[in-house]
């Protein structure tokens, strides 16, 4: 079999008349589409070629109205005749798998299935795999930002000056740090605004909180406490390195970290401004003794500060790392005040651990016109600017939410409101999955926060049926239909017998 690249050039792709026939490697350009094709090699060329293109067509890798290379084209980047090409498409017309007009040229038929395609049978899901499912007419999922707000204008306005005035050197092999002009504005910004100790070749840049906590995993060792309310995959990154993941016990005062002498783990992973997803800021008092735990066990603390820009009913808490920036490892992420498409995340790390940490890292980089561009947006205070509206959009929706639920479902308690883009709404005793499952019927998606319980966590004071309403996903001018569906799906699920 000859493996062939052709496409359609302007001016390109005549074949060496004193040389042997063009390579099978052969590559030009029409419509800057590239085409590959098949051909057997000791068979006759036009039937090869209507094999190839009859199979290219049926595996889907031509989809219907794909303009393909001229004849003349496709000739000379085969090093075949012309009328050989010419006379495989007018049979491939006549078959009805192309079509030819003139001006428009020689296309891929429109046709339901292309000929041959067998018709799929029910597809069974893989073990343990959940099926996909619609997307929800309504979205109340945690953790979600209303990406409609991204700053569009703003952000443009960063890119183009990012771009016009990047140095060279940033279109080649990226610092596995990430690019300095980012790591430097991100030093001022965290000092500033969460009292983070931050030396710029201490910053690691990635694509994000998920990124970061992969490569962490890589130079723990032991284990990783945590909380024992928290994200499963982030307790899947970590015993897929062979890491434990002892859970920490919860209560109104946040995680109780004198546990941490029983868990055993040298390193511990935690949501200490707004535990995720309980929303119980972390104790003063804990905070303290979380990073005396630390520096007497040789300990290293793990800080996801997830979205530490949203406070809005009490002062802002400093970041824990501004304590001990020798045993606190800072994470943070531009998915919840810009965008999760960004991938841009950031972790400040203690001395010990940047060798080590690169060590592990040397061959990944990451796009370096975005952090330009976050740059940039940071200098120019456009970053101040968009948290702090994005801040009362987020306040005015969680004001609503609680008016609402008041309103129409007063005997329910809501908690965790004093940041993030979540609240906790306490459900009678047995109603949650029920609810859950009532919602997704309705087109609302929303989790319950059982979903979020460590799987070998001891019973605890904050074990109850509850939804975890998020409100930072629906755009502005859906969050009111949002919010009524809501509530009617709660009033006629509790208001059935046994709710």
């Amino acid at each position: 079999m000859v493996d062939s690249w052709a496409t359609s050039p302007s001016g390109a792709g005549q074949p060496d008349p004193s040389g042997p026939r063009r390579p099978a490697a052969a590559r030009a350009t029409v419509g800057g589409v590239d085409l590959h094709l098949d051909l057997e090699a000791g068979r006759g060329l036009r039937a090869s070629l209507m094999r190839a293109l009859r199979a290219a067509v049926r595996n889907g890798r031509l989809s219907p109205g794909t303009r393909l290379p001229s004849s003349r084209a496709l000739a000379a980047d085969l090093g075949i005749a012309r009328n050989t090409v010419a006379d495989a498409y007018a049979e491939l017309v006549a078959e009805g798998w192309l079509t030819a007009r003139q001006g428009s040229g020689t296309r891929v038929a429109r046709r339901a299935e292309p000929p041959g395609r067998p018709v799929p049978g029910p597809r069974r899901e893989p073990a343990g795999r959940h099926r996909a499912t619609a997307r929800p007419r309504h979205d109340l999922r945690s953790g979600r930002p209303d990406t409609s707000a991204f700053p569009r204008a703003a952000w443009l306005t960063s890119a183009r000056r990012a771009l016009s005035t990047a140095p060279h050197s940033a279109f080649g092999y990226a610092d596995p740090l990430g690019r300095p002009e980012l790591r430097r504005a991100l030093a001022d910004y965290l000092a500033r605004s969460r009292g983070v100790r931050a030396d710029p070749d201490r910053i690691l840049i990635g694509a994000g909180f998920v990124d970061a906590l992969d490569t962490l995993a890589r130079v723990l060792h032991g284990g990783v406490a945590v909380e024992a309310y928290g994200l499963w995959f982030h307790r899947d990154i970590l015993t897929r390195a062979g890491l434990s993941v002892p859970p920490l016990p919860l209560d109104a005062h946040g995680t109780r970290v004198a546990a941490l002498a029983e868990a055993g783990p040298r390193a511990v992973l935690l949501t200490p401004a707004h535990q995720y997803p309980t929303g119980v800021p972390l104790h003063p008092d804990r905070r303290a003794a979380v990073v005396d735990w630390a520096r007497g066990r040789d300990g290293l603390v793990l800080e996801d500060d997830y979205d530490g820009e949203f406070r809005y009913d009490r002062r802002p808490v400093g970041a824990v790392q501004g304590l001990d920036p020798d045993r606190v490892l800072y994470l943070g992420t531009a998915s919840k005040s810009l965008a999760p498409a960004l991938r841009l995340g950031w972790t400040v790390l203690p001395d010990s651990l940047v060798d080590p940490v690169l060590a592990v890292r040397a061959e990944r980089h990451h796009g370096a016109l975005d952090q330009l561009t976050l740059a940039d947006f940071l200098e120019r205070g456009a970053y101040d600017r968009h948290v702090r509206a994005m801040r009362q959009r987020y306040r005015r929706r969680r004001d609503r939410l609680v008016a609402t639920l008041a309103e129409r479902l007063p005997q329910l308690r809501v908690t965790g409101l004093a940041a993030g883009l979540h609240a906790v709404l306490e459900l009678p005793p047995g109603s949650e999955q029920r609810v859950v499952h009532a919602a997704t019927r309705r087109g609302l998606a929303v989790e319950g926060l059982s979903r979020f319980r460590h799987p070998g966590a001891a019973p605890g004071p904050m074990d109850r049926d509850a939804l975890v309403v998020g409100y930072g996903a629906p755009p502005e001018h859906a969050w009111p239909s949002t919010l009524d569906a809501l509530c009617t799906t709660l009033t006629e699920e509790l208001g059935r017998p046994g709710g």
